[in-house]
Protein backbone atom coordinates (compact mmCIF):
# COMPACT_ATOMS: atom_id res chain seq x y z
CA UNK A 1 0.00 0.00 0.00
CA UNK A 2 1.43 3.62 -0.95
CA UNK A 3 2.64 5.53 2.03
CA UNK A 4 2.06 9.30 1.80
CA UNK A 5 4.67 11.06 3.73
CA UNK A 6 3.82 13.40 6.33
CA UNK A 7 4.83 16.61 6.84
CA UNK A 8 7.35 15.98 9.87
CA UNK A 9 9.01 13.47 7.85
CA UNK A 10 9.98 15.72 5.60
CA UNK A 11 11.92 18.66 6.54
CA UNK A 12 12.31 22.12 3.80
CA UNK A 13 15.58 22.44 4.99
CA UNK A 14 17.22 18.71 3.77
CA UNK A 15 16.91 20.02 0.47
CA UNK A 16 19.51 22.71 1.07
CA UNK A 17 22.04 20.12 2.34
CA UNK A 18 20.94 19.39 6.10
CA UNK A 19 19.88 15.83 7.75
CA UNK A 20 17.56 16.40 10.62
CA UNK A 21 18.50 12.50 11.91
CA UNK A 22 20.11 13.47 15.30
CA UNK A 23 23.40 11.65 14.32
CA UNK A 24 24.95 14.52 13.82
CA UNK A 25 25.82 16.28 10.53
CA UNK A 26 26.25 13.49 7.87
CA UNK A 27 27.96 14.79 4.58
CA UNK A 28 26.00 13.95 1.51
CA UNK A 29 26.67 11.04 -0.11
CA UNK A 30 27.16 11.82 -3.86
CA UNK A 31 25.39 8.99 -5.02
CA UNK A 32 22.24 9.44 -3.41
CA UNK A 33 21.84 12.95 -2.84
CA UNK A 34 21.44 15.18 -5.95
CA UNK A 35 18.85 17.25 -4.20
CA UNK A 36 16.04 17.15 -6.67
CA UNK A 37 18.31 16.40 -9.57
CA UNK A 38 19.73 19.52 -10.12
CA UNK A 39 22.98 17.58 -10.94
CA UNK A 40 24.92 18.47 -14.41
CA UNK A 41 25.41 14.79 -15.40
CA UNK A 42 24.01 12.64 -17.73
CA UNK A 43 20.54 13.22 -17.21
CA UNK A 44 20.86 16.57 -17.09
CA UNK A 45 21.96 16.48 -20.72
CA UNK A 46 18.88 14.23 -21.91
CA UNK A 47 16.52 16.57 -20.56
CA UNK A 48 17.80 19.19 -22.58
CA UNK A 49 17.63 17.33 -25.89
CA UNK A 50 13.64 15.86 -24.66
CA UNK A 51 13.21 19.98 -23.87
CA UNK A 52 14.36 20.58 -27.93
CA UNK A 53 12.88 17.54 -29.26
CA UNK A 54 9.17 18.30 -27.78
CA UNK A 55 9.90 22.00 -29.51
CA UNK A 56 10.42 20.80 -33.12
CA UNK A 57 7.37 17.96 -32.15
CA UNK A 58 5.08 21.15 -31.40
CA UNK A 59 6.34 23.27 -34.52
CA UNK A 60 5.49 20.64 -36.99
CA UNK A 61 2.35 19.64 -35.17
CA UNK A 62 1.03 23.13 -35.20
CA UNK A 63 2.09 23.59 -38.92
CA UNK A 64 0.28 20.91 -40.38
CA UNK A 65 -3.00 21.22 -37.64
CA UNK A 66 -3.89 24.28 -39.96
CA UNK A 67 -4.08 22.64 -43.11
CA UNK A 68 -5.69 19.36 -41.99
CA UNK A 69 -8.43 21.35 -40.55
CA UNK A 70 -8.92 23.58 -43.50
CA UNK A 71 -9.16 20.21 -45.71
CA UNK A 72 -11.25 18.10 -43.34
CA UNK A 73 -14.00 21.58 -43.75
CA UNK A 74 -13.70 21.24 -47.49
CA UNK A 75 -13.90 17.54 -47.65
CA UNK A 76 -16.46 16.82 -45.00
CA UNK A 77 -14.38 14.68 -43.17
CA UNK A 78 -14.54 13.62 -39.58
CA UNK A 79 -11.81 11.33 -39.55
CA UNK A 80 -9.31 14.60 -40.78
CA UNK A 81 -11.51 17.09 -38.01
CA UNK A 82 -11.13 14.94 -35.55
CA UNK A 83 -7.54 14.59 -36.17
CA UNK A 84 -7.04 18.28 -36.34
CA UNK A 85 -8.79 18.72 -33.39
CA UNK A 86 -6.28 16.14 -31.76
CA UNK A 87 -3.12 18.05 -33.53
CA UNK A 88 -4.80 21.67 -32.09
CA UNK A 89 -4.85 20.01 -28.60
CA UNK A 90 -1.28 18.38 -28.85
CA UNK A 91 0.23 21.64 -30.29
CA UNK A 92 -0.74 23.32 -26.69
CA UNK A 93 -0.02 20.66 -25.03
CA UNK A 94 3.58 19.70 -26.50
CA UNK A 95 4.10 23.43 -25.98
CA UNK A 96 3.31 23.20 -21.88
CA UNK A 97 5.42 19.89 -21.84
CA UNK A 98 8.21 22.16 -23.55
CA UNK A 99 7.59 24.92 -20.80
CA UNK A 100 7.77 22.03 -18.06
CA UNK A 101 11.32 21.27 -19.14
CA UNK A 102 12.04 24.92 -19.12
CA UNK A 103 11.05 25.11 -15.51
CA UNK A 104 12.73 22.04 -15.00
CA UNK A 105 16.07 23.12 -15.44
CA UNK A 106 15.50 26.56 -12.53
CA UNK A 107 17.11 25.65 -9.19
CA UNK A 108 15.00 24.89 -6.69
CA UNK A 109 13.86 28.08 -4.30
CA UNK A 110 13.49 28.87 -0.35
CA UNK A 111 9.12 27.71 -0.82
CA UNK A 112 9.83 25.39 -3.51
CA UNK A 113 12.47 22.94 -1.81
CA UNK A 114 12.74 20.51 -4.82
CA UNK A 115 12.60 22.74 -7.29
CA UNK A 116 10.38 22.31 -10.45
CA UNK A 117 10.66 18.97 -11.91
CA UNK A 118 7.32 17.82 -10.53
CA UNK A 119 5.78 20.29 -12.77
CA UNK A 120 6.57 17.62 -15.78
CA UNK A 121 4.38 15.42 -13.97
CA UNK A 122 1.62 17.70 -13.49
CA UNK A 123 1.75 18.40 -17.50
CA UNK A 124 1.63 14.36 -18.26
CA UNK A 125 -1.21 14.17 -16.25
CA UNK A 126 -3.10 17.27 -17.89
CA UNK A 127 -2.08 15.56 -21.48
CA UNK A 128 -3.88 12.15 -20.15
CA UNK A 129 -7.28 14.23 -19.04
CA UNK A 130 -7.25 16.08 -22.26
CA UNK A 131 -6.79 12.80 -24.85
CA UNK A 132 -9.95 11.30 -22.75
CA UNK A 133 -12.11 14.97 -23.60
CA UNK A 134 -10.82 14.42 -27.19
CA UNK A 135 -11.77 10.92 -27.63
CA UNK A 136 -15.23 11.49 -25.76
CA UNK A 137 -15.82 14.35 -28.84
CA UNK A 138 -14.34 11.80 -31.40
CA UNK A 139 -17.18 8.95 -30.17
CA UNK A 140 -20.33 10.96 -30.03
CA UNK A 141 -19.51 12.56 -32.82
CA UNK A 142 -18.48 9.25 -34.81
CA UNK A 143 -21.97 7.76 -33.36
CA UNK A 144 -24.04 10.90 -34.82
CA UNK A 145 -21.92 10.62 -38.45
CA UNK A 146 -23.05 6.82 -38.39
CA UNK A 147 -26.46 7.43 -38.01
CA UNK A 148 -26.44 10.39 -40.65
CA UNK A 149 -23.45 9.75 -43.24
CA UNK A 150 -22.27 12.88 -44.73
CA UNK A 151 -20.31 12.91 -48.13
CA UNK A 152 -16.67 12.69 -47.82
CA UNK A 153 -14.33 13.93 -50.66
CA UNK A 154 -12.30 10.92 -50.83
CA UNK A 155 -9.38 12.36 -53.07
CA UNK A 156 -8.52 15.55 -51.35
CA UNK A 157 -8.89 13.54 -48.26
CA UNK A 158 -6.37 11.19 -49.00
CA UNK A 159 -3.85 13.31 -50.54
CA UNK A 160 -4.27 15.05 -46.84
CA UNK A 161 -4.28 12.40 -44.94
CA UNK A 162 -1.26 11.42 -46.92
CA UNK A 163 1.07 14.67 -45.78
CA UNK A 164 -0.39 14.36 -42.27
CA UNK A 165 1.07 11.36 -41.67
CA UNK A 166 4.56 12.52 -42.95
CA UNK A 167 4.24 15.42 -40.40
CA UNK A 168 3.36 12.93 -37.47
CA UNK A 169 5.70 10.42 -38.48
CA UNK A 170 8.52 12.81 -38.58
CA UNK A 171 7.30 14.39 -34.90
CA UNK A 172 6.89 10.59 -33.83
CA UNK A 173 10.40 10.13 -34.40
CA UNK A 174 11.96 13.31 -33.03
CA UNK A 175 10.63 12.53 -29.87
CA UNK A 176 10.93 8.55 -29.70
CA UNK A 177 14.67 9.16 -29.56
CA UNK A 178 13.85 11.11 -25.91
CA UNK A 179 14.15 9.41 -22.64
CA UNK A 180 10.71 7.20 -22.33
CA UNK A 181 10.88 7.16 -18.88
CA UNK A 182 10.38 10.43 -18.12
CA UNK A 183 6.42 10.91 -17.98
CA UNK A 184 6.09 14.04 -19.87
CA UNK A 185 7.97 12.57 -22.66
CA UNK A 186 5.67 9.53 -22.55
CA UNK A 187 2.74 12.15 -22.31
CA UNK A 188 4.23 14.00 -25.66
CA UNK A 189 4.45 10.96 -27.46
CA UNK A 190 1.46 9.35 -27.03
CA UNK A 191 -0.32 12.83 -28.36
CA UNK A 192 1.80 12.60 -31.35
CA UNK A 193 0.74 9.01 -31.74
CA UNK A 194 -2.56 9.28 -31.50
CA UNK A 195 -2.23 11.99 -34.12
CA UNK A 196 -0.06 9.29 -36.29
CA UNK A 197 -3.41 7.10 -35.72
CA UNK A 198 -5.33 9.80 -36.76
CA UNK A 199 -3.68 10.16 -40.17
CA UNK A 200 -3.90 5.89 -41.20
CA UNK A 201 -7.62 5.81 -40.25
CA UNK A 202 -8.02 9.32 -42.72
CA UNK A 203 -5.92 7.24 -45.17
CA UNK A 204 -7.85 4.09 -44.91
CA UNK A 205 -11.17 5.84 -45.06
CA UNK A 206 -10.34 7.70 -47.46
CA UNK A 207 -9.42 4.54 -49.95
CA UNK A 208 -12.13 2.77 -48.65
CA UNK A 209 -14.69 5.97 -50.19
CA UNK A 210 -12.94 6.19 -53.17
CA UNK A 211 -13.10 2.34 -54.39
CA UNK A 212 -16.29 2.06 -52.33
CA UNK A 213 -18.39 5.10 -51.60
CA UNK A 214 -19.18 3.46 -48.33
CA UNK A 215 -18.91 6.59 -46.42
CA UNK A 216 -19.63 5.54 -42.61
CA UNK A 217 -15.93 3.78 -43.02
CA UNK A 218 -15.05 7.34 -41.77
CA UNK A 219 -16.60 7.62 -38.82
CA UNK A 220 -16.29 4.27 -37.64
CA UNK A 221 -12.42 4.33 -38.01
CA UNK A 222 -12.13 7.64 -36.22
CA UNK A 223 -14.35 5.99 -33.06
CA UNK A 224 -12.10 3.07 -33.07
CA UNK A 225 -9.16 5.31 -33.03
CA UNK A 226 -10.44 7.24 -29.90
CA UNK A 227 -10.78 4.08 -27.88
CA UNK A 228 -7.36 3.22 -28.43
CA UNK A 229 -6.85 6.10 -27.15
CA UNK A 230 -8.37 5.66 -24.45
CA UNK A 231 -6.64 3.23 -23.46
CA UNK A 232 -3.24 4.72 -23.49
CA UNK A 233 -4.36 7.78 -21.71
CA UNK A 234 -5.63 5.66 -18.79
CA UNK A 235 -1.84 4.59 -18.61
CA UNK A 236 -0.47 7.43 -18.40
CA UNK A 237 -3.04 9.32 -15.91
CA UNK A 238 -2.79 6.72 -13.41
CA UNK A 239 1.00 6.37 -13.43
CA UNK A 240 1.12 10.94 -13.26
CA UNK A 241 -1.82 10.54 -10.52
CA UNK A 242 -0.19 7.84 -8.26
CA UNK A 243 2.85 10.33 -8.31
CA UNK A 244 1.21 13.77 -7.77
CA UNK A 245 -0.82 11.84 -4.83
CA UNK A 246 2.88 10.95 -3.66
CA UNK A 247 2.83 6.97 -3.69
CA UNK A 248 5.04 4.58 -4.33
CA UNK A 249 6.16 4.16 -7.64
CA UNK A 250 5.02 0.91 -9.17
CA UNK A 251 8.39 -0.21 -9.94
CA UNK A 252 9.11 0.00 -6.16
CA UNK A 253 8.08 -1.86 -3.02
CA UNK A 254 8.71 0.24 0.10
CA UNK A 255 8.46 -2.59 2.37
CA UNK A 256 11.42 -4.69 0.68
CA UNK A 257 13.18 -2.02 0.52
CA UNK A 258 13.05 -1.57 4.20
CA UNK A 259 13.40 -5.79 4.47
CA UNK A 260 16.21 -4.79 2.39
CA UNK A 261 18.08 -2.48 4.31
CA UNK A 262 17.38 -4.30 8.09
CA UNK A 263 18.78 -7.50 5.90
CA UNK A 264 22.20 -5.70 4.29
CA UNK A 265 23.40 -2.33 6.70
CA UNK A 266 25.14 -3.55 10.01
CA UNK A 267 23.52 -1.55 12.96
CA UNK A 268 20.17 -1.61 11.72
CA UNK A 269 17.56 -3.68 13.96
CA UNK A 270 14.12 -2.16 12.49
CA UNK A 271 13.25 -0.02 9.77
CA UNK A 272 9.84 1.96 9.83
CA UNK A 273 8.03 5.37 9.58
CA UNK A 274 9.72 4.57 5.51
CA UNK A 275 7.90 6.62 2.99
CA UNK A 276 8.65 6.52 -0.89
CA UNK A 277 7.93 8.78 -3.36
CA UNK A 278 9.16 10.10 -6.27
CA UNK A 279 8.79 13.72 -8.38
CA UNK A 280 8.66 12.83 -11.60
CA UNK A 281 8.66 8.97 -12.10
CA UNK A 282 13.08 9.07 -12.31
CA UNK A 283 13.91 11.23 -9.46
CA UNK A 284 13.37 9.07 -6.29
CA UNK A 285 13.32 10.20 -2.95
CA UNK A 286 12.32 8.75 0.81
CA UNK A 287 12.73 8.81 4.43
CA UNK A 288 12.73 6.34 7.07
CA UNK A 289 13.57 5.84 11.24
CA UNK A 290 16.13 3.55 11.38
CA UNK A 291 16.21 1.88 14.67
CA UNK A 292 19.73 1.59 15.21
CA UNK A 293 21.54 -1.48 17.67
CA UNK A 294 23.43 0.09 21.02
CA UNK A 295 26.38 0.81 20.50
CA UNK A 296 25.95 1.14 16.88
CA UNK A 297 27.80 4.14 14.74
CA UNK A 298 24.68 6.40 13.57
CA UNK A 299 26.88 8.33 11.76
CA UNK A 300 28.39 4.98 10.10
CA UNK A 301 24.52 3.50 9.52
CA UNK A 302 23.27 6.30 7.89
CA UNK A 303 25.75 7.06 5.59
CA UNK A 304 25.46 2.87 4.74
CA UNK A 305 22.03 3.30 4.61
CA UNK A 306 21.88 6.59 2.09
CA UNK A 307 24.84 4.31 -0.22
CA UNK A 308 22.40 1.21 -0.22
CA UNK A 309 18.98 3.40 -1.32
CA UNK A 310 20.89 4.62 -3.93
CA UNK A 311 23.13 2.45 -5.09
CA UNK A 312 20.42 -0.96 -5.29
CA UNK A 313 17.11 1.25 -5.06
CA UNK A 314 17.88 4.09 -7.39
CA UNK A 315 16.75 6.81 -4.34
CA UNK A 316 18.74 9.93 -4.84
CA UNK A 317 17.68 11.71 -2.03
CA UNK A 318 17.01 10.52 2.03
CA UNK A 319 16.45 11.36 5.00
CA UNK A 320 17.48 8.94 7.51
CA UNK A 321 16.48 9.38 11.14
CA UNK A 322 18.13 7.33 13.82
CA UNK A 323 16.70 6.05 16.94
CA UNK A 324 17.97 3.81 19.72
CA UNK A 325 15.66 2.18 21.65
CA UNK A 326 11.76 3.91 21.76
CA UNK A 327 10.49 5.67 18.81
CA UNK A 328 10.55 9.19 19.17
CA UNK A 329 7.62 10.09 17.24
CA UNK A 330 5.78 7.38 19.61
CA UNK A 331 7.09 9.75 22.54
CA UNK A 332 5.65 12.98 21.70
CA UNK A 333 2.13 10.97 21.21
CA UNK A 334 2.46 11.09 17.03
CA UNK A 335 1.34 7.52 15.31
CA UNK A 336 1.96 6.30 11.72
Amino acid sequence: MAASPGHGDRDPDEHAGHDHGGGGHVPQNHAGHSHGGHSHGPGHVHGGTDKKRVLIAAVLTAGFMVAEAAGGLYTGSLALLADAGHMLTDSISLGLAWYAFHLADRKATARLTYGFDRVKTLVAYTNGIAIFAIGAWIVVEAFHRVNDPSTVLGGPMLVIAGLGLVFNIAAFLVLHGGDRENLNMRGAILHVLGDLLGSVAAIIAAVVIIYTGWMPIDPILSGLVAVLLFRSAWSLVRESGNLLLEGVPESMDRDSIARDIEAHVPGVREVHHMHVWSLDGTKNMATLHACLNEGADAFAAVTAIKSRLAGKHDIEHATVEPEYGACTDASIGRVH
